[in-house]
């Protein structure tokens, strides 16, 4: 079985190509409809789909394949390690022609990520991490911000659902991409990621590793663990932020949460 290191350049190649062929796609005028019930997809990201699973899987036959656009057929639970994909997360921006949207892939080893890499090709920003080796933009090591009360806090979520956070002088605003704000919070841009839906593992997986390899924390709003590549692959709404503030929207949020 390949390394993590090995993993992360592998899949960070494939991140770029990925979004730079979206970029090609949106140029030349995107076709583009719903798969469901608010839920929009292009052909843009399936052609992103179908690139990254041509990079990924013959270099790692053995791993398992779980993405937004591929259907689900299970096999990857029999498997060690699963590449978990998000070839366009924010298509709904993307469409729009918005720059927030980004390339998540990430290496899954029993439920946890290993290796991740998160691409952005309207600002050609590059987002990976190796377990217990740190996250890096664009190479240089990156820590999620020290910032350590709710006041003042600069936190991605809805800012319509955050009213309490609001009220106790944090402040709240929001990317369309779910990706996209744990890769800010864990470059210290914000301070931290408080959802108030449940969340599929492709929107989070690669995420995750930047969060906790940056210094911070995440976990659903009880403090419990996610983890990944499970059946379903659905984890509760998520929270992340550096360790003290961590703590004290936990706290916070049991509050909003207790009937």
């Amino acid at each position: 079985m390949a390394g993590a290191e090995a993993d992360r350049d592998l899949i960070a190649r494939a991140a770029r190509d990925a979004g730079q062929l979206a970029l090609a796609f949106r140029a030349r005028g995107l076709r583009a409809w719903d798969k469901g019930p608010d839920d929009p997809v292009s052909n843009a990201d399936l052609a992103a789909d179908a690139l990254l699973k041509d990079h990924l899987i013959p270099a790692r036959p053995d791993y398992g394949w779980l993405s937004e656009e591929t259907a689900d057929d299970r096999s990857r639970l029999s498997a060690a390690r699963t590449f978990v994909v998000d070839p366009i997360d924010g298509t709904r921006a993307f469409i729009k022609g918005r720059p927030e949207f980004v390339v998540s892939v990430a290496v899954i080893e029993d439920g946890v990520p290993v290796a991740a890499a998160i691409y952005d090709p309207s600002t050609e920003r590059l987002w990976d991490a190796v377990q217990g080796q740190g996250a890096r933009l664009n190479g240089r090591r990156m820590r999620m911000s020290g910032h350590a009360a709710i006041a003042g806090a600069r936190i991605l979520g809805d800012p319509g659902r955050l009213t309490g956070l609001r009220d106790l002088g944090a402040q709240a605003s929001t990317v369309n991409s779910a990706a996209l704000r744990l890769a800010l919070a864990a470059s210290g841009l914000f301070d931290g990621v408080v959802a108030v839906r449940p969340k599929w593992d492709w929107d989070l997986a690669a995420g995750h590793l930047l969060i906790t390899e940056a210094g911070g924390r995440i976990t659903d709003r009880t403090g419990r663990a996610l983890r990944y590549d499970g059946d379903p692959p659905r984890q509760p709404a998520p929270l992340a932020a550096g360790p003290a503030l961590h703590a004290l929207l936990l706290e916070r949020l049991a509050q909003e949460d207790t009937p």
